[in-house]
Order: structure tokens, then C-alpha cells, then sequence
């Protein structure tokens, strides 16, 4: 990902560089000339309407929340067929309602029996109410100029490489939100819907034009304008090519978010060798006895793991979060430029009673999984283990075949899980498939019938820049931990409420 944003900046500078007026390149970013010193909202009352997108994927691993994305299914299930939707307005009290109801209760929403233009309504508010344009204050502008200078045959490249520049989750959700909408204009013979019709009702909240203006002009500028009574002829430009561009992406969504051929014929260059996971006999040659297998490369890792323990884990530094779970990160020189990270939290449960929920109930914390099962058992102790975990729609699913092991005999009646990626002929490619470079999962009582958790985890899950890492992961890792705990505090209350009856 990292070689096509440099090989996507390179074709968009030079396409930019060729059309735009020289005092117009895409890439000299404009400031607000106005600046103050910004303080970082705490969004921690708000869950839905106006929180960043790269919140949402520190609180659940998606940049959507779950109510916005089901109210794009229940558009797409029930509602195609309503003559003008996303045109005609909701009732702006019922509209308040659901946007409550999105707040208080975010992951299980029921649009059933709402009205569609009520629910559309609501779903351009949401896009108008984030904290920055879908396309970022620092991109939109850039696709406005695409479709202001750059010839219409040339248009599909640029936008594809501009699409490439934005971060993950943006990316992510323009495909989610695009895939959608072409959904809608496909039944526009019920609701009179085409890609253009539904590039002027969205365009303004996508791009956010009336808050990029005010942003990026002086006071006086601004009065000059509200004194004209009219827009200049900028404001129209601009205007103009945000529905035209809204419009061809809708058209061409199914395209955008392809690799380029060109960089498809160069993989090879590329070190994607060496982000494979190996197979099960290939593991032992990482150990430095010729000898060595699969077992030896588990009883290193076992070592690495009590030596970390042992220099309480040194060097590591600490970050804060959200999620009411410790979270540092450490450096690794090795491999892929991945931080290898650490959660610790308290979980109300038993080590042996923790490694069983992990081994065995990962449907209980997991609510992405869609699949999992043993693939080869090796011994008692050790296995291949594949699972499966749900994508934002359409983003394909995500499989991870792992070798993984643990251990009950412990000092101090700890137990220890170690999982790595692993290459395993009798387990197809579901999806994209992730590699785990590195997850270890400490258990250590700690008194009370209460157990210390401490998880460490370095992988590459495909298809995200260094900077989804270093800004995300962590955050999941701490998230995931928070997850397991609560399954069991769950499970005591129901054990509770059982007992009181």
C-alpha cells in the first residue's frame, strides 16, 4: 500500500502539474489565514453525528459507525423504489429523532417502518456534520480541480490516484458510501435517481463547500460576498465540479478503487516475499539451528515472551486511549515498519478460564467473527487455527490462518497463548488474508478470582498504510482486550440475575 500512495502521488503531480494553472497545483495546500491554536475535542459524549472517522476505528475497527451503515441497507433493502429519495426532504422532527435514537443506541438501530426520505435526510447529515470533508480539508480541493482542469479522458487516473492519497478510513467509506449510491441510481427508473440528480442533493454535504469557504477567506472577503448577495464565479466553478465529480464517481465507482495495471505488472519488485507467512517447515529455519522446526521456533517464542516479562517490559512506551485498557508500543527494527503493541487490563475470571475463551468461545467477544475452525491438530497443544472476521460492505472479508499454541504449566499458575500466521495448503484464501507476525496473549493471577491480561500483537491485516497502524491498531489491540473482559463480567451478571429468580 505504502508503493502505490507513492507511485498514485507521482501520477497525480504530474497530471496536475500539466493542466492546473501554475498557481493552482493540487498540492500546495492552502492554510486558513486566520489561524488559532486548535484545541483537540474530547468526543467521548458523542458517539454517531459529528465524531471522526478515525475515532470510530479506535472504538470498533470501522471507520462507520454500525447505525449509519444500517441505514444504508435499510435504504438498499426497502426504499430504492421512492420516487426522489435523497431529493425530497424528511420531517425535520422525526429526522431529530433518529439522530437521538443513532446516539443512544448506535449498534443495534431499527429503521423499520421510518421513512425513507427521513432516513436519507439523516444519512446526509451525518456526512455533513463530520468534523472534515469525506474527501479531508487537505484532498478536497484537489478533487475539485481534477474535474475543473484535467481533460475528461485523463479524469479516471487522476481521481483513482487522488482516492489513493486519502487516509484508510476515508477511502473506505467514499467505496462504502459510492457503492451505495450507484445502487440507488440502478433503480432509477422507480425513483427518477441519476448519478447527477444524486450528486446535487450530496455533493454540498460531502465536500463541505460552504465551511471550506468561510475556513479559507478573510472576514472581509466573506462580508464583500454576503453584501453581493450572489456567488462569485469560483464559488460556481467549484460547485459545478463537485457535482459533476460526485456524479462520474457514482458511474464509475466499480473502477476507482482497482490497482492500476501498471503496478500490478511490477508486484515482483516489490518485497511482498517477505510479508508471506511461511509454512510450517519453513518456520524452523528462522531459529539458527538447521535442525530446527516448527516446535523449536514455538519454544523461542515462548522464551522471547518470559524474557520480556522478565525485563518488565523495558523500553516500552506508553500511549493513552479511549479504551479503559494499558496500551504501549515497541519499535521493531525486523520486517515491515509495524509497531509491535501491548494491552494490559484486569479480567474477573480464572487464567484457565481466559485461555479457554480465547481457545474456544471467540464468538462470545468477537462480534466480527463469521467463522473459525481447527484446520490440522498437532498436538496437545499445538494447532493451525483459521477464522474468519466481517468487513464493512462491500470491503471483502478478512481469514486468518494461524499456528498457535499455549501453555497451563506456568510459574505462579499463569497460562500463555502464541499465535503466528502460518501457510497451510488445506486452508483456502477467504477474503483478504491478514498476517500475524506476532500475537502473545500472557494470563497471570493476580487474586480474587481476578487474572492480569496482557496481549501483544504485531500484525499486517493487508490493505491499510503505515499510518492506519500507528494511528488504529493499538487502538484495536486495547478495544479487543476491553472485549474479552467484558465477556465475562456479562456472563457473571446473567449469572447473577439466574440466581435471583
Amino acid at each position: 500500500m505504502n508503493l502505490l500512495q507513492k507511485y498514485s502521488l507521482l501520477k497525480l503531480t504530474a497530471l496536475l502539474e500539466k493542466y492546473t494553472p501554475s498557481n493552482k497545483h493540487g498540492f500546495s495546500w492552502a492554510v486558513p489565514k486566520f489561524m488559532k491554536r486548535i484545541k483537540v475535542p474530547d468526543y467521548k459524549d458523542r458517539n454517531v453525528f459529528g465524531v471522526p472517522l478515525t475515532i470510530n476505528v479506535q472504538r470498533t475497527g470501522q471507520p462507520l459507525p454500525q447505525s449509519i451503515q444500517q441505514a444504508m441497507r435499510y435504504l438498499r433493502n426497502h426504499c430504492l423504489d421512492q420516487v426522489g429519495l435523497f431529493r425530497k426532504s424528511g420531517v425535520k422532527s422525526r429526522i431529530q429523532a433518529l439522530r437521538q435514537m443513532n446516539e443512544s443506541a448506535m449498534d443495534c438501530v431499527s429503521y423499520e417502518g421510518q421513512s425513507a426520505y427521513d432516513v436519507a435526510d439523516m444519512l446526509k447529515q451525518y456526512f455533513r456534520d463530520l468534523p472534515e470533508p469525506l474527501m479531508t480539508n487537505k484532498l478536497s480541493e484537489t478533487f475539485l480541480q481534477i474535474y475543473q482542469y484535467v481533460p475528461k479522458d485523463q479524469r479516471l487516473q487522476a481521481i483513482k490516484a487522488a482516492i489513493m492519497l486519502l487516509p484508510d478510513e476515508n477511502r473506505e467509506v467514499l467505496q462504502t458510501l459510492l457503492y451505495f449510491l450507484s445502487d440507488v441510481t440502478a433503480a432509477v427508473k422507480e425513483n427518477q435517481m441519476t448519478p447527477t440528480n444524486l450528486a446535487v442533493c450530496l455533493a454540498p454535504s460531502l465536500f463541505h463547500l460552504n465551511t471550506l469557504k468561510r475556513e479559507n477567506s478573510s472576514p472581509r472577503v466573506m462580508q464583500r460576498k454576503q453584501s453581493l448577495g450572489k456567488p462569485d464565479q469560483k464559488d460556481l466553478n467549484e460547485n459545478l465540479a463537485a457535482t459533476q465529480g460526485l456524479a462520474h464517481m457514482i458511474a464509475e465507482c466499480k473502477k476507482l478503487f482497482q490497482v492500476p495495471e501498471e503496478m500490478s505488472r511490477c508486484r515482483n519488485s516489490y518485497t511482498e516475499q517477505e510479508l508471506k507467512p511461511l509454512t510450517l517447515e519453513a518456520l524452523g529455519r528462522l531459529c539458527n539451528d538447521e535442525s530446527a522446526d516448527y516446535q523449536h521456533f514455538l519454544q523461542d517464542c515462548v522464551d522471547n515472551l518470559f524474557k520480556e516479562v522478565k525485563d518488565k517490559f523495558k523500553g516500552w512506551v506508553s500511549c493513552s486511549t479511549s479504551e479503559q485498557a494499558e496500551l504501549s508500543y515497541k519499535k521493531v527494527s525486523e520486517g515491515p515498519p509495524l509497531r509491535l503493541w501491548r494491552s494490559t487490563i484486569e479480567v474477573p475470571a480464572m487464567p484457565e478460564d481466559i485461555l479457554r475463551r480465547l481457545l474456544k468461545e471467540q464468538h462470545l467477544w468477537d462480534v466480527d467473527l463469521l467463522d473459525a475452525k481447527v484446520i490440522e491438530t498437532l498436538d496437545s497443544q499445538t494447532e493451525v487455527y483459521q477464522y474468519v472476521q466481517n468487513s464493512m460492505a462491500p470491503h471483502p472479508a478478512r481469514d486468518y490462518v494461524v499456528l498457535r499454541t499455549w501453555r497451563t504449566n506456568l510459574p505462579k499458575g499463569a497460562c500463555a497463548l502464541l499465535l503466528t500466521s502460518v501457510d497451510h495448503d488445506r486452508a483456502p484464501v477467504v477474503g483478504v488474508r491478514a498476517n500475524v507476525l506476532l500475537s502473545r496473549y500472557l494470563i497471570e493471577p493476580c487474586g480474587s478470582g481476578k487474572s492480569k491480561l496482557t496481549h501483544m500483537c504485531r500484525a499486517d491485516l493487508r490493505g491499510h498504510m503505515p499510518e492506519w497502524y500507528t494511528k488504529s491498531f493499538g487502538h484495536l489491540c486495547a478495544a479487543e482486550v476491553v472485549k474479552i473482559r467484558d465477556s465475562f463480567c456479562t456472563q457473571n451478571t446473567d449469572t447473577k440475575d439466574s440466581k435471583s429468580r
